[in-house]
């Protein structure tokens, strides 16, 4: 499907930045259904961790703050909860607090579960966008319905020089219906 390959090529654009990372769950490993999408992207490219979402989030601002731009991947908005607070706390108001000599991007990538073939209920499946829209000032949120919608908003996220970072919400039952 378009939506799916749209994907993989923005994977793809951002796996060509000298200073991109990937780092998640299942980011060198099968595992989500995010996996493969960044299936073709080089091992050098990736950091696998484990089931420590607060743990990513902690990682991802460090090495923001380091000048590096991880691509940090959860496979469902439910997970990204835990690093609520790093993301709300810390990495929102980096600008802020360190008046503007400090402008970290981090490029969050996260997916609102499938619900076909099979609904994994509500734990899985929540959509947070408006909730994070409310609770942060300097980071954008994509919400990416359309496969057209992919590519150029993965290009501003890597591109942007403001010090905002962006969350890209991605829709997991898109790659196979659209």
């Amino acid at each position: 499907m378009k939506y799916f390959k749209e994907l993989q090529k923005a994977m793809s654009l951002l796996a060509k930045h000298p200073k991109t990372i990937f780092i998640g769950q299942a980011v060198e490993y099968e595992g989500t259904g995010l996996y493969d999408s960044i299936a073709h992207v080089s091992a050098e490219k990736k950091l696998e961790l484990p089931v420590a979402e607060y743990l990513q989030t902690g990682i991802a601002n460090g090495m923001a703050v380091q000048g590096m731009i991880p691509v940090s991947i959860y496979p469902r908005w439910n997970f990204l909860l835990m690093g609520t607070d790093q993301i709300v706390n810390h990495l929102d108001k980096f600008t802020k607090m360190s008046n503007g000599m400090c402008s970290p991007k981090v490029i969050i990538r996260v997916a609102v579960g499938s619900e076909r073939p099979v609904d994994p209920q509500c734990q899985h499946k929540g959509n947070f966008a408006e909730a994070f829209a409310s609770m942060t000032q300097n980071i954008h949120i994509d919400v990416l319905n359309e496969p057209e919608d992919i590519v150029p908003a993965y290009e501003r996220a890597l591109n942007r020089e403001d010090g905002v970072s962006t969350i890209l919400v991605e829709f997991a039952d898109y790659c196979k219906e659209k």
